[in-house]
């Protein structure tokens, strides 16, 4: 699936990578008008991007004069909507306007703004975007709060029957239908070409479905003061460099490897070892100082086959595991990639938490703490010794209460069918899902996805819609998972180092394009750092 994008007048917006629920959305509007700032002047404004937008989309209309089908519902949506009719029509443009509902029960500013527009208004139907070059959807805004229905869905199914005959369609803030604050449609909901929203961005324009349901955004900036963010103090973030760069690790001139952190990747059975090279490789080309991949005697001998820049060492039991990790130097942990659901991967993960190393949990370290089943707890042991001190029943609580009693960062970083194992009871949308993940498990969750969901324990939230389909192939996840850890051993707070990592990885993918396979992704790495705006080596 394509990656969204944003117009070039996102730019006009500073500091966009807050997000804004509908809520908080409302709350910004209010405090502009407590400061000052008229809210008719607001409206004028958002509707004056709508019309731009719109102007842009129609640069290469065939006819000299282009029609423009606008469709206002009865709230301020709708206002916006007579706005953009009006600077439409001034620029020359054919427009045709339908209103739903009755003229007579328009109030506010929505009303104010209809008397302004000169021209009669029609309601909605089918005539109105007959023949139109282009439809602009503005019945609700992200505000929507129950399913629509009746005259609503109908004039929601106008608009899709155009566009289904290839009629391009500019929603106003979402389209209709859509949940700003999670992404999900609320019943019938309109498809756009593009949506212009306003001073921030809203989770549902990031979220799945309503990424797609909104095609291309442009993020307009309004006479809404930024300021106003600090009574807000929005606690969810769309996941670009400017949330996260201030921390990232650059090494100074007086830097040895030493200094730069010693992470130990844990590898999996003879037979499964590759991912854990993955993972290694990962936490090498982003920065980490030393690497160490431990594993069983007979998975040792495979892996230093392999390995050049990253150290190998064996380790035969629980013990000797705890030792490796007694040293502060080795400072953080990965394990999950190939080690196998079965008791010894779960006293392993027990082992790391018991340690003062931070500790990334990835694919079989969660999967291996939903109640093994007799025939898994047979199978071969990944570190080549037996559980001993493994817990009779094991659940996910086990893992929780494990991290639960440690200082140092925990990372989670499920699938979404991972993800419903480990926590069946979350229901609801994915960004208030990660969140309670993150609240329950005391860990950092990462939502894997076309839209993924970085969630910590004190409620902040990122969306990372900076990703390709490229990445929906084997192993990519074990390099993710180095990612973060060899973040995480350079001493980058853990929540930054997960975004980074998750933003590092999407930006690999998309710059290396078609063909990819995991083991490009470290090797396409250098490229990205170099190019962010820090004073990178």
């Amino acid at each position: 699936m394509p990656r969204q994008s944003l117009s070039p007048e996102s730019k006009g917006c500073p500091m966009s990578h807050e997000l804004l629920s509908n809520a908080e959305m409302a709350k910004a509007d209010a405090a502009a008008v407590a400061a000052g700032v008229a809210s008719l002047h607001l409206m004028e404004v958002a509707g004056g991007a709508v019309a731009q937008a719109a102007r842009r989309m129609l640069a290469s209309a065939q006819r000299p004069q282009p029609l423009v089908a606008i469709l206002c519902g009865p709230g301020n949506n709708g206002g916006d909507g007579f706005v953009a009719a009006r600077h439409l029509r001034e620029a020359g443009l054919a427009v045709r306007v339908a209103l739903l509902g009755a003229e007579a029960a328009l109030k506010g500013d929505a009303a104010a703004m209809r008397h302004r527009y000169p021209d009669a208004v029609t309601p909605v139907s089918p005539d109105v975007v007959a023949g139109a070059d282009l439809v602009i959807d503005a019945l609700f805004g992200a505000g929507l709060s129950r399913p629509l229905e009746g005259e609503a869905a109908a004039a929601v199914a106008i608009i899709e029957a155009a566009a289904s005959n290839g009629t391009p369609v500019l929603a106003v803030d979402v389209p209709s239908g859509l949940s700003g604050s999670t992404g999900l449609p609320q019943g019938p909901v309109v498809t756009a070409t593009e949506t212009v929203t306003f001073f921030r961005l809203k989770p549902g324009h990031l979220l799945m479905p309503g990424r797609r349901l909104c095609g291309r955004v442009t993020l307009a900036d309004i006479p809404i003061p930024a300021d106003v963010l600090r009574e807000i103090a929005p606690r969810t973030f769309h996941n670009l460099p400017e949330l996260w760069l201030g921390t990232f690790p650059t090494p100074g001139n007086d830097a040895h490897k030493y200094t730069r952190g010693h992470a130990i990747v844990v590898s999996g059975p003879p037979d499964a070892t590759g991912a854990a090279r993955l993972g290694a490789r990962a936490c090498l080309r982003v920065g980490a100082g030393l690497v160490t991949v431990l594993g069983s005697p007979a998975a040792t001998a495979g892996n230093e086959l392999h390995l050049t820049a990253i150290m190998v060492s064996s380790v035969a039991t629980p013990a000797a595991l705890a030792d490796a990790l007694a040293d502060r130097r080795r400072n953080a942990a990965l394990i999950g990639p190939g080690a196998g659901l079965h008791p010894a991967t779960v006293e392993a993960v027990l082992t790391i938490l018991a340690s003062q190393a931070a500790a990334v949990l990835d694919a079989d370290a969660l999967t291996a703490f939903v109640a093994l089943s007799d025939a898994q707890a047979t199978a071969p042991a990944g570190f080549g010794f037996v559980a001993r001190s493994t817990p009779d029943t094991v659940t996910p609580k086990t893992l929780f209460d494990a991290i639960a009693g440690r200082n140092a960062p925990v990372v989670l970083t499920p699938h979404e069918g991972e993800f419903k194992r480990l926590f069946p009871g979350l229901t609801g949308d994915k960004l208030t899902r990660a969140r309670e993940a993150a609240r329950l498990s005391g860990a950092i969750v990462i939502v894997k996805g076309p839209d993924t969901v970085i969630a910590a324990p004190d409620g902040r939230a990122a969306i990372n819609d900076h990703a390709a389909p490229w990445l929906a192939t084997a192993g990519s996840g074990d390099v993710l998972a180095g990612f973060v850890t060899g973040l995480l051993a350079q001493g980058m707070p853990a929540f930054e180092a997960t975004c980074a990592a998750v933003w590092l990885h999407g930006d690999a993918a998309l710059r290396f394009g078609r063909g990819l396979i995991a083991e490009d992704l470290p090797e396409a790495l250098p490229q990205v750092l170099q190019g962010l705006p820090s004073a990178l080596p």
